[in-house]
């Protein structure tokens, strides 16, 4: 069995090894006094398991313990923690230290490229475009009408429905079903995702539920992460829109003609309710919900478990259900603790 912090050579590739400049140069860190620009790394890895070819970062206080007895390389590491560095250790200054870490990262284990081909036993209807250099797997199904862009990756077992669009270097993981949408260059789309499906919506009569067509589309951005199992349902009379960038966790629920914005991140097991809106560089943690026509404003963070019932102001922090600025969260229970001793203590 291969060492605990080694990347299993069976499933991933590494490159490298990369020396102290390149590493500089690519992640923006600095090193205070002089080192060896020469000095090459050959992985990356934690804290506790880096060796001294490895490089890693603390991002959290919590862990500077751990920072003082690391034995890596190199620990990308904020200005005020650097001087903790143990003795071999090359501090790599950075106002972002994770930033950096994956920068560095992504050197040594950058996306594989798409071998180009397609299977035998891929399903491809008669209309259908598959761009130059793309690689479509083993019953995989491609409706007519629809255009796969150059160099993606269509998994084993996904489904990509008439005239959808995707475009150019997207890999669409194993299972995904993608229906009635457009989708950018460079997404990212992990299996099991349903991208398109039919809204939750309908309305109510004495002899039960009419169900509302959705005719609208889900159009997604460049750049976009979309995580296993997660669904973006199609909007109804308009679009659902997810901008450039976003980070969409596993097991996401979007619900129709919400929009979400460039750049933000939602965490696993979001819910965004009908016509929701989250703003660009929003964050909404774990299981966290928008409620329909509910606006989120740009930079607003949302903790997890919580839930947004009315619109929220960009650039705040919001906790609790419904979602309050966080100070205002805390105040509440630090009161409603004073209250439950005061009572504890009534004879």
């Amino acid at each position: 069995m291969a060492d605990s912090h080694v990347a299993d050579t069976r499933f991933f590739r590494r490159k490298g090894p990369f020396a102290l400049a390149a590493i500089l140069e690519a992640t923006g860190a600095r090193v205070a006094g002089r080192h060896d620009a020469s000095r090459l790394f050959h992985d990356v890895a934690g804290l506790a398991d880096a060796g001294s070819a490895d490089l890693t970062f603390l991002d959290n206080v919590k862990y500077v313990a751990a920072f003082t007895g690391t034995r890596a390389g190199g620990c990308f590491v904020r200005e005020q923690h650097s001087d903790r560095a143990p003795k071999g250790v090359i501090a790599l200054i950075s106002d972002n230290p994770y930033l950096a870490f994956a920068r560095a990262a992504r050197m040594f284990y950058p996306d594989p490229a798409v071998e180009p081909g397609v299977s035998a036993k891929a399903f491809i209807e008669s209309g259908a475009s598959i761009g130059e250099g793309a690689r479509i797997d083993a019953f995989a199904v491609i409706r007519s009408g629809a255009e796969i862009g150059a160099r993606c990756s269509v998994g084993a077992g996904c489904v990509v429905e008439h005239n959808v669009r995707i475009g150019d270097d997207c890999q669409i993981g194993p299972g995904a079903v993608l229906m009635f949408c457009v989708i950018g260059n460079r997404v990212r789309i992990e299996s099991g995702a349903r991208v398109g499906t039919e809204g939750f919506g309908f309305a109510a009569s004495p002899d039960g539920a009419v169900r509302l067509p959705h005719v609208g589309r889900v159009v997604i951005g460049d750049d976009v992460g979309i995580g296993a199992n997660t669904t973006i349902d199609r909007g109804s009379l308009g679009d659902t829109v997810i901008g450039d960038g976003a980070m969409i966790d596993n097991q996401v629920q979007i619900a129709h003609n919400a929009k979400v914005g460039r750049h933000a991140i939602l965490a696993g097991q979001v819910g965004l309710a009908g016509s929701a809106v989250v703003g660009d560089f929003a964050m909404l943690g774990g299981q966290s919900g928008v409620a329909n026509h509910v606006k989120v404003g740009s930079g607003a963070r949302i903790g997890g478990n919580s839930s947004a019932a009315s619109d929220l102001e960009g650039g705040g922090t919001y906790l609790g259900a419904p979602a309050i600025p966080q100070r205002e969260f805390w105040r509440l229970q630090v009161m409603l603790r004073r209250l439950a001793r005061h009572k504890n203590k009534t004879p």
